[in-house]
């Protein structure tokens, strides 16, 4: 078996945490090229990938349409390819938003931005230029990002919140289960307190791949029309077809007020009813605000590529296949649950130390997953990816399962 880490890949590893944050590395692999479902790392190593790059490429690498794109924007004829994109107009804002929209709730707006965290900072500033600076109200392990407003939102690992102040917050409990005693919990909230809005994720993906219960879901949905306040959901790592549908949402058969969208998008989007459109302009902007021309183009494309390749079909195909199979080995070695829709799918282990056993046993055998909670690992491969694959990562994770002496 070829040593994982290489030697090249060690060195730089080492050489990169003097001088860098060591931030949220998983493992010590160092990015050279990929193509299709597998990286290939400076070593010259290739591993299966099950994470997408966290869900930000969702067509896997060097897929052709999007070289081509990449391509046609380093040609000379193209010298600005990044803009103060809320300040300055360009065909390719123009284009992702429409394409956006079109998949999208009918009667909506879209304001770009640079990521995930940022489309949800904007989507409680619209809610709170509608509402006022009220109370917000999120879901106990949801992860809407590490800048201060969104991480006053944010409730998936102490680490990420310590010390840092906080915008007024009440915190219900996420149920995935239709019979939770605390499913009703925000109704008294909502009576009690006046409130800016109700944030959520539908499928918590930092806070360990749970999927939300569908009678929470449309108890949520049925308080924000009554009580008047917007429902923002969070689409950041399950929007764009890893579900299987467009947007996780749509599997309840409920629509959000707001949506914040990033990762597959290549660029961050808050999507909201026309009826939330801020009255002045200037309200919202930022200079590199869905500024990078070749982000909104790629943006564009894969969009394109989704709808043109039945991916949606493939997510949910595959993911069932997929779900089914580890279902069928929960219960041996410390795995406990087997969650998700689509390719987005929960393992949950007894305990963290199991987990992080086979995280790190299978990026050396060449398969990347990623960590998920406090003992879950999440499951994520690209759009594209084909039975194949799908079951040759599947048996690496089994037997990797089984393989486990306690």
């Amino acid at each position: 078996m070829t040593n994982i880490p290489g030697p090249k890949s060690r060195k730089l590893v080492d050489e990169f945490k003097n001088i860098t944050y060591d931030s949220t590395f998983t493992y010590p692999l160092v990015f050279k090229t990929g193509r299709g479902c597998v990286i290939e790392d400076i070593d010259g190593i290739e591993f299966l990938d099950f994470t997408s790059n966290i869900g930000s490429c969702p067509l896997g690498y060097s897929y052709p349409d999007i070289l081509d794109v990449i391509k046609e924007y380093s040609s000379s004829e193209r010298g600005v390819h990044k803009i103060a994109g809320q300040d300055f107009y360009c065909e390719e804002h123009f284009d992702i938003a429409s394409k956006l929209l079109s998949i999208s709730k009918k009667n909506s707006k879209v304001f770009f931005i640079n990521s995930g965290a940022e489309a949800v900072e904007n989507a409680i500033k619209i809610a709170y230029k509608k509402m006022g600076p009220l109370i917000g109200i999120s879901c106990n392990g949801d992860f809407h990002g590490r800048t201060l407003g969104a991480l006053s939102f944010t409730m998936s690992k102490e680490i990420q919140k310590t010390n840092f102040p906080e915008l007024p917050v009440k915190r219900i409990k996420f149920c995935t289960s239709d019979s939770d005693p605390e499913i009703n919990q925000l109704e008294s909230l909502i009576k009690e307190y006046k409130v800016a809005f109700i944030i959520t994720e539908i499928i918590q993906g930092e806070g360990g791949l749970n999927v939300a219960s569908k009678l929470f879901i449309h108890h949520i949905r049925k308080l924000a029309d009554e009580y008047k306040v917007p429902l923002i959901f969070d689409e950041v790592q399950s929007g764009m077809g890893r579900t299987g549908k467009w947007w996780a949402y749509e599997h309840y058969g409920i629509e959000p007020d707001i949506m914040t969208v990033a990762k597959a998008l290549q660029v961050g989007a808050t999507v909201y009813d026309k009826g939330y459109d801020p009255p002045e302009p200037g309200v919202l902007s930022s200079t590199w605000g869905g500024g990078s021309r070749i982000d909104m183009a790629i943006g564009t494309k894969i969009i394109e590529i989704i709808l043109k390749n039945n991916l949606l079909s493939n997510s949910q195909k595959i993911g069932d296949v997929l779900l089914k199979n580890f279902v069928d080995i929960v219960g041996i070695n410390g795995l406990i649950d087997a969650r998700g829709i689509g390719l987005m799918i929960g393992l949950e282990f007894d305990t963290k130390v199991t987990r992080d056993f086979i995280v790190n046993s299978l990026f050396k055998k060449g398969l990347l997953i990623l960590p998920a909670g406090m003992k879950s690992i999440r499951i994520m491969p690209p759009l594209i990816i084909n039975e194949e694959e799908a079951m040759k990562g599947f048996s690496l994770i089994s037997d990797t399962i089984h393989e486990y002496n306690k």
